[in-house]
């Protein structure tokens, strides 16, 4: 029986799952749009108040307006004018007490994250943590820069990201010699899914796994 159970949790604990996920976002996107309508109905005359209740009660009304709020919002900061009102913006933010630090740290890590010219989790990569002989999947940031490159010196240093398991939002930072970074041929989606899983879900082995090929490699040039 119990054979029987844990088979049946693998088929259903998936779906479980997304669909928790999809009616977690769909209900930020409903308390998103309330806001919305509240600040609406605190501006606009009484005699519109019944428009706006009646808009509440559109199904999937919420998620139309958030998708096209993002899409108008990454048209205007497109252009000139966009980038310059952004600037601004920034500006304004980083004037603000307490508040400054916590935007300008969420903006540092989503600009390098989503940006196309970044070059965070562009590669997965082996390397030995915490100890000699001990490996782990960990993944390319760049390379160090500034004070801390110069203080280094010497050898070539890569800057990586070693992930938790199951939660890879959580990790540590190491900065490590180039010669004692191993590339793996998986891309970043499918080292993930191998330290979410825990090891589990391993993806299909490549010519690269080769004793010959487990050598420690030069990585790819890629920009600091």
């Amino acid at each position: 029986m119990k054979k029987y159970i844990v088979a049946g949790l693998l088929v259903w604990m998936p779906l479980a799952v997304t669909v928790w996920v999809l009616l977690w976002v769909l209900n930020l996107m409903n308390g998103v749009f309330d806001w919305l309508l509240l600040a609406a109905s605190a501006v606009l005359p009484l005699s519109a108040q019944t428009g706006l209740d009646e808009l509440r009660r559109i199904p999937g009304l919420s998620v139309l307006v958030m998708v096209a709020g993002l899409l108008l919002t990454g048209m205007f900061v497109a252009n000139v004018f966009g980038q310059w009102w952004l600037r601004q913006w920034d500006r304004l933010m980083g004037r603000i007490p307490i508040v400054k630090s916590i935007y300008s740290s969420v903006k540092q890590v989503s600009d390098t994250l989503f940006s196309s010219n970044g070059n965070a989790f562009r590669e997965a990569v082996l390397v030995q943590y915490p100890r000699a002989g001990s490996w782990t999947i960990a993944f390319v940031t760049g390379r160090p820069g500034g004070e801390v490159a110069t203080r280094l010196g010497g050898a070539e240093h890569l800057s990586l990201y070693v992930p938790t398991t199951p939660n890879p939002t959580s990790g540590f930072f190491l900065m490590v010699p180039r010669s004692d970074v191993m590339p793996l041929q998986m891309s970043v989606d499918e080292a993930l899914k191998y330290i979410i899983s825990m090891g589990v879900v391993a993806p299909p082995a490549t010519a690269a796994a080769s004793p010959a090929a487990a050598a420690p490699l030069p990585l790819r040039n890629r920009a600091g």
